[in-house]
């Protein structure tokens, strides 16, 4: 079981713009691409800020003259390709932005994620959705027999009805469900089997005249 990665979900061609590049082409690259941001970069294509609509309107000058180095939020808050999207969302939440460049190995851009992209997870199919956590969680993880558990799943929303052997197990792939990558929710009717009863048997107890004369001694 994994989740997609910044890579899946990433558009690889980020439109970019130089210190250099004056307010008014900043503005008509936003339009044009209708995108919110635009990553700054240097010679190198390694990132030095981020120039935003909210960047044009709080700055912006008289005569429009000014640049993206004057105008750009820095340093820019970046992700890597390998990155889970679980760990980029975070990191938009924390910085409180809206898009990521996208940096290989090297800090060179490579593509760009935004929030939007970030909503394709929820438009996964629901049979895909399914069979995920038929295969990867129950089975592969878990180690549960296949007809353990039924798993349905209708816009997102994942039931599951069925039994598993130890109480202890409920949570845990109640969790592992609402993780996979298009689950929006989980109806959780899962009962668990009841523990099997230590027998009270006689195997190794002698009956109550074993061995013994069953004749009463005078």
């Amino acid at each position: 079981m994994r989740h997609r990665s910044v890579a899946d979900l990433m558009t690889h061609t980020a439109v970019t713009v130089r210190r250099t590049t004056a307010f008014k082409e900043i503005a008509r690259l936003l339009k044009e691409f209708d995108i919110t941001a635009l990553p700054v970069i240097d010679e190198n294509r390694r990132p030095v800020g981020v120039v935003s609509e909210a960047d044009l309107l709080r700055r912006r000058p008289a005569g429009g003259a000014a640049t993206a180095g004057e105008l750009m939020t820095s340093p820019a808050v970046t992700a890597r390709p390998e990155w889970s999207v679980v760990r980029a969302a975070r990191v938009m939440q924390r910085h409180r932005v809206k898009r990521l460049p996208v940096v290989d190995e090297e800090g060179r851009v490579v593509g760009i994620l935004s929030r939007s992209d970030l909503i394709q997870l929820f438009l996964r199919h629901d049979h895909a959705i399914q069979e995920e956590i038929l295969e990867d969680v129950l089975t592969r993880t878990l180690h549960l027999a296949p007809s353990a558990v039924t798993v349905d799943v209708d816009e997102g929303l994942v039931t599951l009805s069925g039994t598993v052997p130890q109480p202890g197990l409920l949570p845990v792939v109640v969790r592992l469900c609402q993780s996979t990558d298009g689950v929006v929710d989980v109806d959780n009717r899962l009962t668990c089997a009841e523990p099997e009863r230590n027998r009270a048997g006689g195997r190794g107890r002698a009956a109550p005249h074993e061995g013994r004369d069953a004749t009463p001694g005078p």
